[in-house]
């Protein structure tokens, strides 16, 4: 597996059986296990211990389940700072669809540009329309701007830059940077750290943790000075910590039950069906995409549910259900960012990282709080 590909491919939307059969993170990750061919251009993998993203059936080793993402197209997947497997050749495993062919061109601009973002103008001179039909057509298809798909692709830059062993300074100007200070004033929100930090897997970062016992098991949180980072619910500390361990494994882990008691209080009592304050603050990482949907989770009145369908809509990309379903999956503050909220477009109990016993009891609690008040 080496550099990424250039082609930008395009990816039409799926039908509902086959949204269906690969809608959860378990289901794709089991289509990876099996080498599923035929999961081939409903997703892609990417590997957080590589940086490279693959056809579900490549070939190489079979990545754990704990370091694999999966994005519904090859440039989300470049977009969070991924490149493409030279083995499988993912960039063009995805269905061809015409009304992307703008957007690729619009995409390629971009990615080839080194310092600054192109205009508009530029990019729809490139895909063939006016800015305004390419402002629009980009975000229906993407589910974000052109601008903030440069922000990401830069983003990525900076940390495949960082992860390579470059120093600051050059990964920094290397990725589009053209300032220090705009950079250092968004890491924590984009990084969890400073970049030099995140450039050694989190080392020189500190982490607290704490643990609290709940009705549903154990709940461990995670907090970087900035806010809690990682939500975790589960019957043995030691997993959870793991759980924790794997985002950072270089970060140092420290546990401070009394710093973080009132904390892990606040985040214990949503189990019993209080609403976690809104001013708790947190410190998470991700796509565009991603933070538009938890958004939306959290927008989602206590007692209610909403289908991953709806939640693709108030994202802003109605056809990217498995995206949705994706980014709630991916979610690393449960609880805070309540995605036991989301549902089967049929109703039905899906997924969750906890369990999905759990995720029954949660939204049963907090129907029967809702109805009390």
């Amino acid at each position: 597996m080496t550099a990424q590909s250039a082609t930008i491919p395009a990816m039409t939307a799926l039908t509902s059986s086959s949204t269906d059969r690969y809608a959860t993170d378990d289901a794709r990750y089991r289509a990876v296990e099996a080498r599923d061919r035929a999961a081939d251009g409903h997703f892609i993998t990417a590997v957080t211990t590589t940086g490279i993203y693959c056809r579900p059936h490549c070939p190489s080793r079979t990545p754990k389940r704990g370091n694999v993402r999966f994005f519904a197209r090859p440039e989300e997947a470049r977009a969070a700072g991924f490149r493409a497997c030279r083995r499988c050749s993912p960039d063009a495993s995805m269905p061809r669809d015409p009304r992307l062919d703008a957007v690729r061109a619009a995409c390629r601009l971009i990615e080839s540009a080194e310092e600054t973002a192109p205009t508009l103008e530029e990019l729809g001179e490139a895909a063939g329309l006016s800015p305004f039909h390419l402002q629009r057509t980009f975000k229906a298809v993407m589910g974000i701007t052109p601008r903030q798909y440069w922000d990401a692709r830069r983003l990525g830059r900076l940390k495949a830059n960082l992860k390579s062993g470059e120093g600051v300074a050059s990964a920094l100007y290397g990725a589009g940077y053209g300032s220090s200070s705009r950079l250092y004033e968004k890491a924590g929100a984009q990084l969890g750290m400073t970049p030099a930090s995140y450039g050694k897997g989190g080392e020189g970062a500190v982490i607290a943790y704490a643990y609290a016992d709940t009705a549903l098991g154990r709940v461990i949180v995670g907090a970087t000075r900035t806010g809690i980072c990682f939500v975790g619910i589960g019957d043995d500390d030691g997993a959870l910590l793991d759980e924790l361990r794997g985002d950072y494994p270089k970060a140092e882990l420290a546990a401070d039950p009394e710093g973080l008691g009132e904390t892990v209080a606040e985040v214990a009592a949503t189990l019993d069906g209080h609403e976690p304050h809104a001013a708790l603050p947190v410190d998470v990482r991700g796509t565009a995409f991603q933070r538009q949907v938890w958004e939306a989770l959290r927008a989602i009145p206590m007692g209610e549910t909403r289908t991953y369908s709806e939640l693709a809509a108030a994202a802003g990309r109605p056809k990217a259900v498995r995206a949705a379903a994706s980014a709630c999956a991916n979610n690393p503050v449960a609880l805070i960012v309540p995605c036991h909220r989301a549902i089967g477009t049929d109703g039905t109990m899906r997924g969750y990282r906890w369990g999905v016993e759990r995720k029954r009891a949660l939204l049963e609690t907090e129907r029967a709080a809702a109805g009390r008040g």
